[in-house]
């Protein structure tokens, strides 16, 4: 039986040159199923990877109990000595606590490629950067505390114009002057604009944080750091890892998106389907005497059945390989953005396509195949000798 299938497959993918253009047709299908796939995948999949990196294990965020986000949360400002007292808090080289106050609005600037949308700007002081070590000015200076002046994150620059270092912009009816550009390594910061908290709450009239982030002596001290602050009765706020909170952030939209994939590449694969019968009852009906012929020497129908599925699969899998490059050569790296939706403002982001979407890929590729080839095949496989071989 093995060698009946063995040889009849190899005789089936043989004649594949000759049925190039119905090949073609398939494809070409599948490689647009798993192209989109790939690219929607590959902007939850690089969301997913900013909040993540995010996130540090020894950071805790401490934001007001009634908000699920920084940006409606309000911490007293009469809480902040409870949070920075409770144990496990870093202290720096010269006793300073590792506690960073913040206070966070929206400014809606232009986009360097048309149109505005919103960005972060985030109020800290010089204990941000104690609890974010990974924040490193790379042009200008640091802002200087009492002045209206701003830092702006690598991906904001890259992503808005009026962000040179030396220009202005309006915050609470204020020319704040841009003193500095920083990095945070690729994390969402760097979507963001730096000032001086107590400058920017006074900017707004404000008087409470959004939330203040702490950095632990270790990741291990964060349940006593909790356990402290949940047993003050008169602090009303919530205590996650930095980490937790971030990819929370992130789960909403990045569920949105795989939702969307799936309902696309449904609608998109039933397409390729259809087309992949098309063609392979067409094949099948070119090899009629073929295959009867084979029968009646004494080929069994196991063998006709797996050749015409082995060459749905392989069809499908170049499609998938095909899809995959044009995702990979297109989209990957590609600088994308929130545009604000379930966050604060907008989130500049990178479409990644891996391995591991490329496997989706060729899975999505391989059902395609099989439900395509599935009927095509049995109809080969249980056609009549006698009628097949009967002159037309």
């Amino acid at each position: 039986m093995w060698k009946q299938i063995t040889a009849v497959t190899a005789m089936n993918l043989r004649s594949l040159p000759q049925r190039l253009a119905a090949s073609l047709v398939v494809v070409i299908g599948v490689a647009g199923v798993v192209g989109v796939l790939m690219a929607v995948l590959g902007m939850a999949t690089g969301l997913s990877r900013t909040f993540a990196e995010t996130g540090d294990p020894s950071r805790a965020i401490v934001i007001h109990r009634a908000a699920n986000s920084e940006g409606l949360s309000n911490v007293d400002l009469g809480w902040l000595g409870a949070i920075e007292d409770a144990p496990g808090v870093l202290r720096g080289p010269h006793g300073e606590l590792a506690a960073s106050p913040e206070y966070i609005v929206g400014l809606n600037l232009p986009k360097r490629s048309g149109g505005e949308a919103s960005v972060t700007v985030r109020g800290t002081s010089a204990a941000g950067f104690l609890v974010h070590p990974e924040w490193r000015i790379v042009a200008g200076r640091m802002f200087r505390p009492g002045l209206r002046e701003v830092v702006v994150g690598s991906a904001a620059a890259g992503e808005f114009s009026g962000l040179d270092i030396g220009r202005h912009v309006q915050l609470g009816g204020n020319d704040w002057t841009v003193v500095g550009r920083f990095t945070s390594g690729g994390d969402s910061h760097d979507s963001e604009i730096l000032a001086d908290v107590r400058t920017l709450m006074s900017a707004f009239n404000w008087g409470a944080y959004s939330s203040v982030t702490v950095r632990l002596d270790s990741p291990a001290s964060f349940e006593q750091f909790r356990r402290a602050l949940n047993a003050n009765s008169s602090l009303e706020i919530d205590v996650e890892r930095e980490q937790d909170y971030y990819q929370g952030q992130a789960k909403q939209i990045s569920s949105l998106l795989y939702v969307v994939s799936t309902v696309v590449g449904v609608i998109m694969a039933i397409g390729a389907v259809f087309t992949a019968l098309n063609t392979l009852y067409s094949a099948v009906a070119a090899r009629t005497g073929e295959i009867a012929t084979l029968r009646a020497i004494g080929f069994g129908p196991a063998g006709i059945v797996v050749s015409v599925l082995a060459e749905a699969l392989l069809l499908s899998v170049l499609g998938a390989l095909l899809g995959a490059a044009v995702a990979w050569l297109l989209f990957n790296g590609s600088a994308l953005s929130t545009g604000g939706g379930e966050f604060d403002s907008q989130v500049m982001f990178k479409l990644l396509v891996g391995p591991s979407l490329v496997a989706v890929g060729i899975a999505w590729a391989c059902s395609i195949g099989i439900l395509g080839g599935l009927l095509p095949a049995v109809r080969a496989a249980r056609l009549p000798v006698a009628v097949a071989l009967r002159p037309t």
